[in-house]
């Protein structure tokens, strides 16, 4: 089957964005999506060109990714608007990724939960969970000189995405401020059944890990 265009162009545009990206939002989590998107479309329907270049953009201008404080849209738009590519698409996929992350849910605005943003939103907070979601939390925590845990430290209560954006615990409390709390924040049936293996996996994980903290295994 012959690839469309814009997608290898996008590929190659995400490659050469996120190259030598190191707290976890390079192009294998771009890959692994794209992966775990194609399993919820099928199931879920949507229209695929819009979910793909979606996932394929999303972390390019992400805050953590470009290390400002603010996530920065125009570089995936302006990507976008540079190719052939119809204005309401365009359009669709701007919305989704200036909507879908997480931090967002603490703030009051309009979210239009298509299909296409249900899906895209479910595949990646699918690989925030699970094995390859403890991987990158640690990897993401590394990359900003977090200490793996941090008995001193209380999960304050997020009132806002700014306030959520100021967390600076332990990499062990993220898993109770966000990855613990994902399984239920799920859209579509299809990601639901996918994350409850996940979940418990990552519980199973921070169990053996107090464990060994405490010197009991």
């Amino acid at each position: 089957m012959k690839t469309d265009p814009i997608i290898v162009a996008t590929e190659q545009f995400v490659k050469d964005r996120l190259s030598g990206e190191g707290t976890g939002h390079d192009w294998w989590h771009a890959t692994r999506v794209r992966n775990i998107a194609k399993n919820i479309h099928t199931a879920e329907g949507g229209n695929w060109l819009t979910i793909d270049l979606a996932l394929l953009l999303h972390d390019v201008g992400d805050r953590k990714v470009i290390n400002q404080d603010n996530d920065d849209y125009t570089i995936a738009e302006d990507f976008l608007s540079s190719q052939e590519l119809p204005a309401k698409t365009v359009t669709s996929i701007m919305n989704i990724i200036k909507t879908m992350s997480y931090s967002k849910s603490f703030d009051d605005i309009t979210v239009d939960r298509t299909t296409e943003f249900q899906i895209v939103q479910d595949a990646d907070r699918l690989d925030a969970i699970g094995a390859i979601g403890i991987a990158r939390a640690f990897t993401y925590g590394g990359s900003r000189a977090r200490p793996l845990y941090d008995p001193d430290y209380t999960s304050p209560t997020f009132s806002s995405s700014a306030d959520y954006k100021r967390a600076d615990g332990s990499t062990f409390h993220h898993f109770a401020e966000k990855l613990l709390l994902l399984k239920d924040r799920l859209n579509t049936d299809t990601a639901k059944q996918i994350a409850q293996h996940r979940h418990d996996y990552m519980v199973q994980f921070l169990n053996e890990f107090m464990n060994e903290w405490n010197g009991i295994t």
